[in-house]
């Protein structure tokens, strides 16, 4: 009995694919790059399982690989897959949920951090030399503590922001579709209040929300209207969730302070304005970008598909009702 084949469109840690290896046929593009539409096409031709790392998986994608029984997502973040065609073709789609909370947590409190305390931009004026005696008024920045942050979204990695903002005796609000039990609430010390009291109360506004049609430029003009002008937007979730031309227009305008963003609405590319303010700290969609974090979720992506594969409901299925059919 042949093995079922399956292509992995990054590379993973060996450790995984070795447990991938050990039960498929795999074949795997062994440069970090993204592949293009046609050359993804080509790969999957013959596939039953596609290991996707940032791969856009569309309604093209399915039609040339007639075989594919599961794509399995590295990620928590599946909005580059298809997942509508995916269920119209019974295809199982998988991520990677809980294994990235931490890390994503730690690096939006580095963000919060980084643009309260000015801290790259200090960091640029020492190693360009213009550090030459210490002065009183000298990069004076914004204590997080008892401050208020307004968390919106507040799933796993909320929750975990939620957590590590408790060690920095800051008021917590939220909002968020979802509400944890008023017991967890309590003990996160965290305050359901509605979308323009967060707006209008929030000192540091950090997003922790999927996107979606409905969370598409969840944050634009009429938002930022409404925050404070000494508030933060701290966004580690999606790119299009904000508004970027927004975001310049209203950091240009002082509406708010400052930004500290992993994600961009058209990544790579970055709004050149926001790469000339030192009041935004940006970083390149990382994360989750640890050593045990990764590792953690190419781990989960192989369990995910070697149980699809061998017939069994894979634990983080996305689209469940594919296997109620």
């Amino acid at each position: 009995m042949s093995l079922p084949k399956v292509f992995i469109t990054r590379p993973l840690p060996r450790a995984a694919v070795e447990r991938i290896e050990a039960r498929c046929d795999v074949k795997i593009n062994l440069e970090d790059v993204g592949l293009s539409a046609t050359q993804l096409m080509e790969a999957c031709h013959e596939v039953e399982g596609l290991v996707a790392s940032g791969a856009p998986v569309t309604a093209e994608l399915l039609d040339h690989a007639p075989h594919l029984r599961v794509v399995c997502n590295v990620g928590v973040g599946y909005d580059k897959v298809d997942v509508a065609a995916c269920t119209r073709r019974r295809i199982l789609v998988t991520n990677t949920p809980g294994v990235v909370t931490e890390a994503t947590a730690d690096l939006t409190f580095t963000l919060l951090l980084a643009v309260a305390r000015r801290l790259v931009e200090a960091d640029h004026y020492v190693h360009e030399g213009h550090w030459r005696f210490w002065q009183w008024g000298n990069m004076w920045g914004t204590n997080p503590s008892g401050k208020t942050l307004g968390i919106y979204g507040f799933g796993r990695i909320g929750q975990a922001v939620a957590r590590r903002a408790r060690g920095f005796s800051m008021r917590i609000i939220y909002h968020s579709v979802d509400r944890p039990t008023p017991e967890q609430e309590q003990e996160l010390g965290a305050e359901y209040v509605d979308r323009e009291t967060l707006l209008r109360e929030a000192d540091f506004l950090s997003l922790h929300v999927p996107l979606a049609v409905d969370t598409t430029h969840l944050i634009s003009a009429p938002e930022f209207a409404l925050m404070k002008p000494t508030a933060f937007l701290i966004n580690t979730s999606r790119g299009k969730v904000v508004d970027e031309a927004a975001l310049v227009e209203a950091l240009q305008s002082k509406r708010i302070a400052g930004a500290g963003l992993d994600v961009f609405e058209f990544e790579p590319k970055i709004h050149p304005a926001l790469l000339a303010m030192p009041n935004v700290v940006v970083s390149p969609h990382m994360g989750t970008a640890t050593s045990e974090t990764r590792m953690a979720m190419a781990m989960k992506t192989a369990e995910n598909l070697l149980a699809a594969l061998s017939g069994q409901r894979p634990p983080n299925l996305v689209n469940p009702e594919v296997w109620g059919k």
